[in-house]
């Protein structure tokens, strides 16, 4: 199975290359390399239909008819057809010499003219690029790796690209990517599985791209089939990349069009869409008041009034009333909406206020999110998540849920945060108890507790192959350590520096120690027949019942313990393992003896040895038994987050996490919708070890960049200092 991470690491780090050797700006090559990727992907996703459509065909036909109907049969498919000139095979296969730019620019310009909706959308200018170095760009995405990816592989190296362009700075004021956490979240909140769904500042097309991946691994769906995508982007490279990542991703992009949401209206949309999700630029000031003016009204875009104005242009000063007043407006009478906003807008005075009375007593603001800093990749300010529901139960009419969600994070780097797949969903989770979807929430629990099942099955053979390989090196070491003789070991060497015997006595003795602790010890077999009986508890507990649920839990709550204790009781093995094998090379200069086997040392080194993701290494037994350990202990404790803070299966307000606040309440706080302001500040001893662990994993990440900084400091101000002494 490939590993996506590396190959999307490795995959960046080659194209980099093209920045590096070109002197390009990660501006100037952002869309070239999307074009290949696009064509990549295209290709890959053609050759997986082809089959299908030429086993219809029959083979009497004529080439030129056959071709023609292949271009016919994929029709309706989730790919495009790709005529002979543009498949990637055949650009990567160009001889030396070629006019390799100009062939990409005609590939280009044939999948247009197949395909209206990508008109002038493809890239463009490859023939301006040094034709060695575009060569070995398109081998670079001809690697066998990447003509193997599946359609849900390549998309996710599609995004990732977008994701690395807005972290290098190549977008538009950070304006056609927004992070996967955010996307993920809205769509995970408002559901968007059918109907209409409008993002009126679509940018690259993210949220339809994750609204599809909803569709098909949640609802089991076709995307294309099940809802209708409506965007609107106000740049024009912005919307080229909508499209392309929406037909890369075999979704309909006929209906994304250029243009100032503030002024173009979309009339047609107002008061029809299902679902709106966007992330529009935040705290935009100038917009023209004289053309907002005109939308004020019932039924148009801003029923609840225009925003202040600036006293000296007459300009209105910031739109974000403007956009939240738009996605409400769009909705049906049963819409929902999710959108991103500056954490400001949410306590904003003055007229900006007023709105938001109007649209709380409204009874449609559903949820609010407060999301931390770092989880934009170009700034580091925090932001808050809307959630409207038009179509809220009667009980829930006079109710917001706030959730506060500043300190669940995981760690990427000192400037980077998002959410991992569980914290994602355990905040998921508390809307569901929220909207009464107890059932949905037992589910989860249910998966977490199937994931440590998995995880406790594999140990076994697990900790037996580690055992083993623990136990192939210290047997190895133990034959030289017998068969070494202190004169060859000593050969050459003054007699100041002749090892004793007493060192060659103390690593036998050493030794053997060691390989008594390889056996199955008490506390490896006491731990493994606990997990035996966990995954005898998991297989006899009901899926559907909370109850059946919380009395399991207790019993893996009492078995982390002892899995945490066994990670570091074989990683001390592993530990002393490999410094009796450096002190066999080091101190008594092993490599000098005849009953040294060095390819079985190393060897049995290599699967002791953590892996490299860089250097493509496949998984060591050390690595997989830790990691089995590591998956089951992180499962039980994603269980016991949620259990802890929602101990009957219902909602209820937790400290500092999430809060059921009433209008009057909201009215009460001078219509805030802050979530900081109600759901309070959780107890000091509430943190766990995994949240101490993360936090941890914040501070050392952020210092080891600070460090880093100093050094390059330090390195400039050495280089000034010595040119102004020359």
């Amino acid at each position: 199975m490939t590993n996506i991470q590396q190959l999307e690491n490795e995959l960046w780090e080659a194209a980099d290359q093209l920045r590096a050797n070109s002197k390009l700006t990660a501006a100037e090559y952002a869309m070239p390399v999307l074009g290949l990727i696009f064509l990549r992907h295209a290709d890959n996703r053609f050759k997986a239909f082809l089959p299908e459509i030429e086993s219809d065909i029959p083979a009497k036909v004529p080439a030129k008819q056959r071709e023609e109907l292949i271009k016919l049969g994929f029709q309706g498919k989730a790919a495009i057809y790709l005529p002979e000139q543009a498949r990637f095979d055949r650009i990567a296969g160009l001889p030396e010499g070629a006019k390799i730019g100009e062939i990409i620019d005609g590939a280009m310009d044939r999948i247009e003219a197949d395909y209206e909706v990508l008109a002038g959308a493809l890239p463009r200018g490859y023939a301006a690029f040094e034709p060695e170095l575009l060569a070995g760009l398109v081998k670079i995405f001809d690697r066998p790796a990447i003509r193997a990816a599946t359609g849900d592989v390549f998309g996710r190296i599609y995004e990732y690209f977008l994701n690395k362009f807005a972290m290098t700075g190549a977008q538009e004021g950070g304006e056609f990517f927004t992070p996967p956490s955010l996307v993920r979240t809205i769509v995970n909140f408002i559901e968007p599985d059918h109907g209409l769904v409008f993002d009126p500042a679509c940018g690259s097309a993210g949220m339809f791209v994750q609204t599809g991946h909803f569709i098909a691994h949640v609802r089991h769906g076709a995307a294309n089939d099940a809802v209708t995508f409506h965007g609107q982007e106000k740049s024009d490279t912005n919307t080229k990349l909508a499209r392309m990542n929406l037909v890369v991703h075999g979704l309909d992009a006929s209906n994304i069009v250029q243009g100032n949401t503030f002024y173009d209206q979309a009339e047609h949309l107002v008061g029809r869409c299902d679902f709106v999700m966007a992330n529009p630029p935040f705290n935009v000031d100038g917009v023209d008041t004289k053309k907002a003016a005109t939308q004020v009204g019932e039924g148009l875009r801003l029923p609840f009034g225009l925003p202040g104005t600036n006293a000296k242009t007459g300009a209105i000063s910031n739109a974000n009333s403007l956009w939240i007043q738009y996605f409400y407006s769009y909705l049906n009478d049963t819409g929902r909406a999710g959108f991103v906003m500056a954490s400001s807008a949410s306590d904003a005075g003055n007229k900006d206020r007023d709105i938001r009375e109007q649209l709380v007593k409204s009874g449609h603001v559903d949820v609010m999110v407060a999301i931390g800093t770092k989880f934009f990749y170009t700034r580091s300010l925090p932001c808050t998540l809307w959630f409207f529901d038009k179509g809220k139960p009667e009980d829930l009419l006079d109710q917001v849920l706030m959730i506060d969600a500043r300190n669940v994070y995981h760690v990427v780097s000192a400037r980077s945060h998002v959410f991992t797949d569980e914290q994602l969903a355990n905040l998921t989770a508390i809307t569901w108890l929220y909207r009464g979807q107890t059932e949905k929430f037992v589910a989860l629990i249910g998966r977490y507790h199937q994931q440590v099942d998995d995880w406790l099955a594999a140990l076994p053979a697990r900790i037996e192959a580690d055992s083993a390989a623990v136990a192939t090196l210290l047997k190895t070491l133990q034959a030289f350590a017998e068969g070494a003789t202190l004169a060859e070991l000593n050969e050459g060497l003054d007699e100041a520096a002749h090892i004793e015997p007493a060192v060659l006595e103390a690593l036998r003795a050493e030794l053997e120690l060691a390989m008594a602790a390889t056996e199955v010890s008490t506390a490896i077999a006491d731990t493994l027949k606990a997990c035996k009986q966990a995954r005898a508890a998991i297989a006899g507990t009901d899926p559907d019942s909370h109850a059946s649920q919380v009395k399991l839990q207790a019993v893996l709550d009492l078995l982390a313990a002892p899995l945490k204790a066994l990670a570091k009781a074989l990683e001390a093995r592993h530990k002393q393992a490999l410094q009796s094998l450096d002190r066999a090379e080091k101190t008594l200069r092993a490599r000098s003896s005849q009953a040294w086997d060095g390819k079985a040392v190393r060897e049995a080194r290599r699967a002791l040895l953590a892996a490299d993701a860089k250097k493509n290494e496949a998984a060591t037994v050390r690595d997989e038994v830790l990691e089995a350990l590591k998956q089951a202990v992180y499962f039980i404790h994603q269980v016991h987050w949620l259990q802890s803070r929602f101990p009957d299966g219902i909602f209820g307000d937790v400290p500092g996490l999430c809060k059921i606040v009433t209008l009057d309440e909201v009215a009460a706080n001078d219509y805030s919708l802050t979530p900081g302001r109600y759901v309070g500040v959780a107890a000091a001893d509430e943190g766990d070890e995994e949240d101490f662990t993360e936090s941890l994993r914040s501070i050392h990440s952020e210092l080891a960049e600070l460090n880093e900084k100093a050094v390059e400091l330090a390195r400039r101000i050495a280089n000034n200092f010595e040119e102004l002494l020359a």
